[in-house]
């Protein structure tokens, strides 16, 4: 029985290390008065803590037995030596002979030469590490399961109480979290700044007292814990509405929620001495370090039905549920892992901006924040961990930056950035009326990108004469089953009657790749973005697609209609595509409804194979569209997903505005129209190469028209031309410098 363990020794250790951390001692001082109370309760020459300075490199900050020189001056990487691949796998390490240990590394300056047996553990709170708790000594001997076990415990209450700031920096020592300035780089989910106070999506679940004051009370506790937990998992699960997959994803749940093992290793943390919260993390965190390693994508995926599970369970022992009684701070900052379209969409303009850990430029929330207009940043790793609610926020969407409790300085000179932009949205919207035309009389139509009807008053203030794509797929990925034809017809017609007789194009379901339906049963394929999507999936389901059609056509009520298929790679797809729509014209006008007075079918032209395509396709489509962030990446086969990848090419390289040249040239031959669609678009010095290499309509984002607009009124769309092609006549790998300069000279 786990209560036998009442008297052991990692309860005497957790309290002696509950007093010292009691004390007045700060900093460095509290860190050498733990290392020593570890060592001398397990009895060992050697206790160190490793913590991280970066998220790449460990550094000793405290340390009995080794030398004291080193401290603060012995560094490793992640993985380099026994300790790095302890905080590497979060798993331990127990060897009685270190320097025969494979990937051990020797540190002369520590003197650690005399100690030959090692057990390092690591310094976790569940996806959160910390860094590393070593013991050593000069006995060749492994140390025992109840001394690991007893160390294990320890560095969990490490943990909790370096996340409450109790090894606050005096220069020399960690510094507090949740206290200084922090600065994330992560990506450009949308482009725009703002200021604000963060509001957290999930609040943290905050663990006050790691250490059991009355372990029989903390056994109670979570036994009545883990019982309301279970009730509610086994409600869900009874729940009508569910079909055979949602079930037996949660009789998966079910599994873990039920499991003894998990219960008694709880009962056995908290016979050890910790408290029922503590208990829960140290497991998570242990669960989490062994499916961390596994091969086996099902069981890693199984991490989020048991971090779900233990925040559960957190929570019911904390009273601290989502709904924490927290009023939401004025200009809030939404920051999280990560958020689904539905839920951001519940949120609505009230959020200044988006915040997440994870994410991806094409995923649903980004294009939902696109909707909304809120700059969005995403790979913010571990802003979760830092931000609480309430802190001060700047972000900025058009660097990939978030400002977390910033600086008196750096907030200035952010607001500064933020009035400047106001002011030139000022200028910009005395210009909402006026046609893009350059100084040598070119027009230009700039149309603006949709996918809700909360886009759809930009319309007016953006100055934009139509809309260039409309995405349907947000209406299938906000609701937890497939859309009615009714619902889609009413809502297709609401945005025809919201565009007041201005074109827009209508693109049909985009699915697949990074936007995976949720009653949907996803594709496990290796390369998903070059996978079964968009009309791939339309065509192999076209119950679906007519569906889709028939509400199009119903919408219209005898308006024009514009319809364009996504991710068309060849001809023949383009040509059954278009067949599911003539029949369902004939289809609606054999039944009596009116159809529209004008069609016209279109493609998206994502893929470099389609620019190849019969003259036939090009004669047949009404219009084709290049879809320019897919068509960037398989043109230089660089995932834009891949941080690594996407950042090594540029829109303006010569190869890729050759390349465009020619869709022109082809569409120019068969007098198809022809429009650029993506963020590209929206970027005014792209813009200008565009319109030079014969592109006359570009479709963007509504707050992108106004700085594409003001530039193209200034500039003479010849001269572009002759410099783009003197660029690269002589060789420019891209012709950005050459154009930049050209409108640098022109004080522009």
């Amino acid at each position: 029985m786990p209560a036998e363990r009442t008297d052991s020794d990692s309860r005497k250790l957790l309290r002696r290390l509950r007093d010292v951390l009691g004390t007045k001692a700060q900093g460095q001082d509290r860190l050498d008065q733990i290392t020593h109370l570890i060592a001398d309760s397990i009895g060992t020459e050697v206790c160190s803590i490793y913590l991280f300075r970066d998220g790449d490199t460990l550094e000793l900050c405290a340390t009995e037995g080794l030398k004291k020189a080193a401290v603060h001056m012995t560094r490793m990487k992640l993985g380099e030596g026994l300790v790095g691949r302890v905080a590497k796998t979060g798993l331990p390490i127990n060897t009685a002979d270190a320097p025969s240990e494979k990937g051990f590394r020797y540190m002369p300056e520590t003197g650690e030469e005399l100690f030959s047996s090692f057990l390092g553990v690591p310094i976790q709170r569940v996806s959160e590490k910390l860094g590393v708790l070593v013991v050593q000594s000069k006995d060749a001997r492994a140390y025992s399961e109840d001394e690991i076990y007893a160390l294990e415990i320890v560095a969990m209450v490490l943990a909790e109480m370096a996340e409450l700031g109790a090894f606050a920096s005096d220069g020399e020592s960690v510094g507090a979290l949740h206290r200084q300035p922090v600065l994330f780089r992560g990506s450009t989910g949308q482009e725009g700044a703002c200021e604000g106070r963060v509001w957290l999506h999930e609040p943290r679940v905050v663990v006050t007292n790691p250490v059991a004051d009355d372990p029989l009370f903390e056994m109670d506790r979570i036994r009545e814990a883990v019982g309301v937990l279970r009730v509610s998992v086994d409600d869900l699960l009874a729940a009508e509405s569910l079909d055979k997959e949602q079930k037996a994803v949660l009789e998966a749940y079910r599994m873990f929620a039920h499991s003894r093992g998990w219960l008694r290793r709880m009962e056995e943390d908290i016979a050890s001495g910790l408290s029922a919260e503590a208990a829960v993390e140290k497991e998570q965190s242990a669960a989490r370090s062994r499916l961390e390693q596994v091969p086996d994508a099902y069981l890693r995926e199984r991490l989020q039905d048991l971090d779900d599970l233990s925040n559960r369970l957190l929570r019911i022992l904390t009273g601290q549920g989502k709904d924490t009684g927290a009023q939401m701070p004025e200009n809030p900052v939404l920051v999280a892992r990560n958020i689904g379209p539905a839920e951001l969409l519940e949120y609505g303009r009230k959020l200044k901006g988006v915040v997440l850990e994870e994410g991806s430029v094409g995923s649903h929330a980004a294009i939902v924040a696109r909707a909304l207009s809120i700059p969005m940043v995403i790979h913010a790793e571990k802003i979760t961990h830092e931000a609480l609610n309430g802190n001060a926020i700047l972000v900025d969407g058009d660097q990939g930056v978030v400002h977390l409790r910033p600086e008196d300085t750096v907030a200035r000179s952010f607001r500064d950035k933020i009035a400047m932009q106001a002011k030139a949205m000022q200028r910009y919207s005395s210009l909402r009326d006026l046609p893009a035309i350059t100084r040598d009389g070119v027009r230009i139509g700039l149309q603006m990108n949709a996918g809700l009807m909360a886009d759809l008053p930009s319309l007016e203030g953006s100055g934009a004469e139509g809309v260039g794509l409309f995405r349907t797929e947000l209406q299938f990925l906000v609701r937890n089953h497939m859309p009615r034809r009714d619902e889609l017809a009413v809502l297709y017609k609401r945005v025809i009657e919201a565009a007041k007789g201005r074109p827009v194009a209508f693109r049909t379901l985009d699915i697949g790749s990074d936007k995976v339906l949720p009653y949907m049963k996803p594709q496990d394929e290796p390369n998903p973005a070059m996978g079964w999507r968009a009309i791939r999936v339309g065509l192999d389901k076209p119950g679906v697609l007519r569906m889709q059609l028939q509400a199009l056509i119903r919408a219209s009520a005898g308006r024009p209609l514009s319809v364009m298929f996504p991710f068309v790679s060849e001809h023949g797809e383009f040509l059954e595509s278009r067949s599911h729509m003539l029949r369902e014209l004939h289809r609606e006008k054999s039944l009596g409804h009116p159809v529209p007075e004008r069609l016209e079918i279109g493609a998206m032209l994502e893929t470099p194979s389609l620019a190849y395509a019969p003259d036939a396709f090009f004669e047949m489509a009404d219009f084709i569209s290049i879809g320019g962030n897919d068509l960037k990446q398989f043109f230089f086969a660089a995932d834009r997903e891949n941080e690594r990848v996407r950042k090594r090419y540029d829109t303006l390289n010569a190869s890729f505005l050759t390349f465009l040249q020619f869709i022109v040239a082809r569409c120019a031959a068969s007098n198809t129209r022809l429009s650029f669609c993506g963020e590209d678009a929206g970027r005014p010095i792209e813009a200008v190469a565009f319109a030079a290499i014969g592109l006359r309509h570009l479709s963007m984002r509504p707050a992108s028209i106004g700085p594409v607009k003001e530039l193209l009124r200034k500039i003479d769309l010849a001269e572009a031309r002759s410099v783009i092609e003197t660029a690269r006549s002589a060789g420019a790998g891209t012709i950005r410098p050459a154009l930049t300069d050209w409108l640098a000279k022109q004080g522009i």
